[in-house]
């Protein structure tokens, strides 16, 4: 006799529970018909024009944009923070001897794991609001020196120790290559890193909040959080852009290359996003920043972004793809000396603090995340053969 199934589902939702309200959050909103999006109540590009990786690192995690003697205190606090416990040091050269052809990004996982253990991260529903705050400032300022170091030993090269003395994106760049970077750059990266910082309910968030809903600690959700990321669906695509115009190649070749690909039915990466139905307004400003670099890799991204949209609108008439984050970021990254395969991990340099900030405002949240599922196998129960 077959049995009844408990009404579990209340309504039926769409794959990859595109446009599902699942929470409430006050950290900030994509709106994606607008081409706007913010953190808290300040628009995220405004605050990458104006403000330092640190100012909205203290906004994220404690609300407010600090005031001068406040953004001195919180970047000093954070600059101690850098320098990673001597265990962990000790046990990164056999983590990126193990991570293979993922490199640092596969390696931040074990790393992290290592560090939330030598700190002694406690699950968040056993620790008070102003613990779990600590336990996410102090993994989210080890990150670049896991990441650096990682990098570094993977090519054979000793990891540079952090400088208190520099900025959050000056520090990660020095530990990268060693030599202190020209404020230009430094400021480009920085830019780079506050406008990727958070981005409403993506893959990698989402992940690091199922997590938290747990009450698991600190590192745990950041190692999930991490491992979403390191999909090409998700974090994978900024060298992949900048793949795009390699395999281009040519000006000459570009509306060949263009219309094959599209006929074919196949992704461009670096285009098209799905929340956005207009401009990325991190496209938009990371193009800004490659033009102040200018060069024949800025003018050439420019003209193969701007033929992409124009055959599109001939051969796809009705449907808009325009550049997203991942397009420009990588023109960007390139131009400032970063090594490919450092582009996603340097995203998730600036990632991990809205990763941070989300872990906390779902800790204050006592349901854990179950949802549903709808079962499409075969009828149960049916007899066990002999």
């Amino acid at each position: 006799m077959p049995i009844n199934r408990a009404a579990t589902a209340s309504a039926d939702v769409p794959r990859g529970l595109a446009g599902v309200v699942v929470t409430d959050t006050a950290l900030g909103d994509v709106r994606g018909l607008e081409g706007f999006y913010h953190y808290r109540q300040y628009s995220a590009v405004d605050l990458a024009h104006t403000r330092g990786f640190e100012d909205v690192w203290h906004l994220m995690v404690h609300g407010e944009l600090p005031d001068a003697g406040q953004s001195s205190a919180f970047a000093a606090q954070t600059a101690e923070l850098r320098r990673l416990p001597d265990d962990v040091r000790a046990a990164l050269p056999a983590v990126a001897a193990a991570g293979g052809p993922s490199g640092p990004l596969a390696g931040l996982r074990s790393a992290l794991s290592l560090l939330g253990a030598s700190k002694g991260f406690r699950p968040v529903y056993d620790i008070d609001a102003d613990q779990r705050r600590a336990d996410t400032i102090a993994a989210a300022a080890a990150v670049p020196a896991l990441l650096t170091a990682l990098y570094r030993l993977g090519q054979g090269l000793e990891p540079v120790e952090p400088r208190a003395d520099l900025s959050y994106a000056a520090n990660y760049l020095y530990m990268l290559t060693g030599s202190e970077p020209d404020a230009e750059r430094v400021r480009a990266i920085e830019q780079y890193l506050i406008s990727t910082i958070d981005h409403g309910f993506n893959a990698s968030t989402f992940t690091a909040r199922v997590i938290a809903s747990t009450g698991a600690d600190v590192a745990a959700a950041l190692v999930g959080a991490v491992g979403a990321l390191s999909g090409p669906l998700h974090g994978g695509a900024p060298s992949r852009a900048l793949d795009t115009l390699d395999a281009i190649g040519s000006r000459d070749r570009i509306d060949g290359w263009i219309r094959e690909h599209v006929l074919a039915g196949e992704r461009i990466m670096g285009f098209g996003h799905p929340v956005y139905r207009t401009e990325d307004p991190r496209s938009r400003m990371l193009r800004g920043i490659a033009q102040q670099f200018g060069g024949p890799l800025v003018d050439f991204a420019i003209e193969v972004e701007q033929r992409v949209e124009a055959i599109l609108a001939e051969l796809k008439p009705g449907r808009e793809l325009h550049t997203n984050v991942e397009f420009y970021a990588g023109v960007v990254m390139e131009l400032c000396g970063l090594p490919r395969e450092m582009f996603t991990p340097t995203f998730a340099a600036g990632r991990v603090v809205g990763w941070s900030a989300n872990i906390l405002e779902q800790a204050e949240d006592s349901k854990i995340i179950r949802p549903a599922a709808r079962y499409v196998g075969p009828e149960a129960p049916v007899a066990v053969p002999g």
